[in-house]
Parts: C-alpha cells; sequence; structure tokens
C-alpha cells in the first residue's frame, strides 16, 4: 500500500516535461495507487531538451515502469522508443510510456482524453468545424480524433511552416485534408465566424498569465464548444468569456483527468479510480 515507507519493490511512474513544477499529475496519480492500496510512487522529473535521449535511458537502466510525456517531448520523444502502438504513431505524438522488462513502448492517451469530456457533454463531433489553436503533441491528438469522428479541422498555430508539416502528417494517417492559417487576428476572425468547435492547444491563458486569451469574446456565439487545454487556472479567461458568450465549454482538467485515468490503467492493468483522481486533481487546484 502507498506510504511513507516505500521499498525495493516500490514500483516507481512519473512524468516528463519542461517545465513540470506545475503539474498536478503527481497528486492525481498517488491518490489513485493509495485508493487501490498499489505499492506505487509517482514522482515529476524535470527534463529539458538537450536531455531528452537520457533521460529515456534513465528510465530503461532505473526500472521506471511508466511515464506521462508532456511539453514539449511528445513528438521527439518517438526517437527513442523501442515499439509505439498504432494510435500513437498515427498521431505522431506519445504522452505514455510503458516499460516492459527494458522495452519502451508508447502511447496516446490525449486522443481518447479529449473525445470523453465532449462525449460526455453531448457533443458529437460529426459534421462539425473544429479550429485548433496551436501545433504541438496534443493538437496532432486532438486534430486526428476530431478528424476520425467527422469533424472538419483547421489548424491555426504562429509559426505557419509548422503548422503545414504537422497538417501534412495527420492528414496522411487520416486520409482527409485539414486547413493550416497563421494564428493572426484576421485569420481567427474568418475561421471564428463559422466555427462550431474551438480547442485551445496553446500554454495562452496559463498561471501565472491568467488574463491572457487568444480569442475574444466578440468571437464567441451560443452553441459553440469551447474547450482548453490548460488546466491551471480550471477555467481560463477563454472559458470565462465563452461562458458569458453561452457557449458549452470543457476545461483542461477533465481532459487531465482521463488521459491520466487511461494512463494509469496501462501501468498497472488495473481499472482506474477515475472520481477518486477527479478529486485529487480539483483539491490540487482548489476548486
Amino acid at each position: 500500500m502507498l506510504n511513507e515507507e516505500f521499498t525495493g519493490k516500490t514500483r516507481i511512474c512519473g512524468i516528463i516535461g519542461d517545465p513540470v513544477e506545475h503539474s498536478i499529475s503527481p497528486v492525481m496519480h498517488n491518490a489513485a495507487f493509495k485508493k487501490l492500496g498499489l505499492d506505487y510512487l509517482y514522482l515529476p522529473f524535470h527534463v529539458q531538451p538537450e536531455n531528452l535521449r537520457r533521460a529515456m535511458e534513465g528510465m530503461r537502466g532505473l526500472n521506471i515502469c511508466g511515464i506521462n510525456v508532456t511539453i514539449p517531448h511528445k513528438i521527439e520523444v518517438l526517437q527513442y522508443l523501442d515499439a509505439v502502438d498504432p494510435l500513437a504513431a498515427k498521431i505522431g505524438a506519445v504522452n505514455v510510456v510503458v516499460n516492459s522488462g527494458g522495452l519502451l513502448q508508447g502511447f496516446n492517451t490525449d486522443a481518447e482524453g479529449f473525445l470523453q469530456p465532449l462525449l460526455e457533454k453531448k457533443v458529437d463531433p460529426r459534421g462539425k468545424r473544429a479550429v485548433i489553436l496551436g501545433a504541438g503533441g496534443a493538437s496532432r491528438a486532438i486534430a486526428y480524433i476530431l478528424s476520425e469522428h467527422g469533424s472538419d479541422v483547421t489548424i491555426l498555430n504562429r509559426t505557419s511552416g509548422k503548422a503545414i508539416q504537422f497538417i501534412e502528417a495527420v492528414s496522411q494517417t487520416t486520409g482527409k485534408i485539414m486547413g493550416t492559417m497563421e494564428l493572426n487576428e484576421m485569420n481567427l476572425s474568418a475561421v471564428m465566424a463559422v466555427a462550431d468547435i474551438l480547442v485551445n492547444t496553446t500554454s495562452v491563458g496559463m498561471s501565472p498569465a491568467n488574463n491572457e486569451t487568444l480569442v475574444t469574446r466578440a468571437l464567441l456565439r451560443p452553441g459553440m464548444v469551447v474547450a482548453d487545454v490548460v488546466y491551471n487556472p480550471s477555467k481560463t479567461r477563454l472559458l470565462m468569456e465563452a461562458e458569458k458568450a453561452g457557449a458549452v465549454t470543457i476545461g483542461g482538467l477533465e481532459m487531465l483527468v482521463w488521459q491520466g485515468a487511461l494512463s494509469f490503467e496501462k501501468w498497472t492493468g488495473l481499472k482506474a479510480p477515475l472520481e477518486e483522481m477527479r478529486k485529487a486533481a480539483r483539491k490540487a487546484l482548489k476548486v
């Protein structure tokens, strides 16, 4: 059972990212381990990009059971894995690694982690026009799952070259053509005029820059679905503005909990205590 008396039998899991100090994943996962009486411990590891290869070698060498992968490593980590799950390979991004006897296998639970809260809100992506802000690892997963469920997807990113490469990669795997534009005021206004779903996958609005948003209230309208992967604060300025405009909102906390629960199940082989994880995450964010 998880307590302060860790032994040589304690299995270690964790999260790698840069930065990683803000992560509430340790609180969430350790609460889940405790709930099920598992001798596991989840730790945060601050890994800078230049140290990613050594970190993955260390995971194997130290027999770390599993890790979550967050910004900025979700794409680059693929080159250091022994195997990649077909879904993660199609998406081109990994947020979960499982160490099976020294074999490192990558998975993606971000896609399903985004889809589940959407379905809980009774939102059917089929036939919807979706706008995604950002072109990182989370954006790839969300673009893939929305496209697979019948949405017409457009990506806006400040660096248009990166967005084009992103679109080419995801379009190849889905067989569906996606649009891409430079993220600027004119393009944002144009796509938001017809958007049914808006997803912010950038870090804009993350604590301590709580007052920042890429989308003003004037571009939001009733009935639109607005999702933000940022979970700290639990309600970003984008989500507050969307609520005032009468939109359906989905916070980053729900996506975090769902992808975390799916990660937990890959490491332990057990059904994740979803409500316990949600409760711990909300307590950590004081919501």
